[in-house]
């Protein structure tokens, strides 16, 4: 299965960031959380990747481009310009940019990825989140299901601490940032089936968790699976420097790669 990621959005809760690079260039540990999350979908031998780009995307490109140059050692005769490479370390990924546009919304990006899905079930994320999720757990799941689309869900963590007072005012309960048991949210890691191009029309102001999703669960073939491990998106500065803080302390979740 190919691996279409998006990777063309603003990022504008990020500004401090993405003022100068796209949101999924943003490093934890000196790498971009693009690269991360296609550490995982290669941990399960997923290594063909459409990425889907916009804002920016030449920073995208150029990375790719000389990915094996800068993760390499080598030797440059200077005289004649021929390049020697040395301990290659890239990795055995397929990668195609497609360019869908700086403001294009996530359906029009993943509508203009269809020429290179083909007609084969697909796997689809965000560029802006990492998880310990088990891909091959939720393939198995989405083709038990025998609908067009898995997503992801987790129940997010709660913003405030909850209290319970009394009513002299003692505090007889405290529970900090309680998860709402009654909520999912969408995480992204679709796997889906190449008749949901179908729902999107041919605009690229159409937003892929709106119109398309909503008619896909309409016509009841929109499957959840259920993450209970870790998931952490990037969508404020907090979150790069919470992210960066778990790499460093060696106990990063999400790396199911040696």
């Amino acid at each position: 299965m190919k691996v279409i990621i998006f990777a063309g959005g603003l990022g504008t809760r990020l500004s401090e960031e993405t003022s100068i690079m796209p949101k999924p260039m943003v490093e934890i540990g000196g790498k971009p959380i693009l690269w991360h999350i296609m550490k995982i979908y290669s941990h399960y031998g997923f290594n063909d990747f459409v990425i889907l780009t916009g804002y920016k995307q030449e920073i995208i490109k150029n990375y790719f481009i000389n990915y094996q140059m800068m993760n390499s050692d080598i030797t440059i005769n200077l005289s004649t310009s021929d390049i020697q490479i040395h301990h290659n370390r890239s990795e055995p990924w397929n990668v195609t940019l497609c360019y869908t546009g700086a403001e294009t919304m996530t359906g029009g990006r993943l509508k203009q990825a269809q020429r290179y899905i083909n007609s084969e079930p697909f796997l689809l994320t965000y560029g802006d989140g990492v998880a310990n999720i088990n891909l091959s757990d939720l393939i198995a799941f989405h083709q038990k299901s025998g609908k067009l689309c898995t997503l992801t869900t987790v129940q997010p963590e709660g913003r405030f601490g909850v209290l319970q007072v009394e009513p002299d005012s003692t505090v007889t309960n405290f529970r900090e940032k309680p998860k709402n048991d009654e909520t999912w949210i969408n995480i992204g890691f679709f796997v889906c089936e190449p008749q949901v191009l179908d729902f999107i029309p041919d605009n690229e102001d159409t937003m892929w968790e709106q119109g398309p999703l909503q008619a896909i669960a309409a016509a009841g073939q929109l499957n959840a699976y259920k993450h209970y491990g870790f998931w952490r998106p990037m969508d404020m500065l907090k979150d790069k420097v919470d992210l960066n803080k778990i790499w460093a302390s060696g106990k990063a979740q999400w790396k199911l790669w040696e």
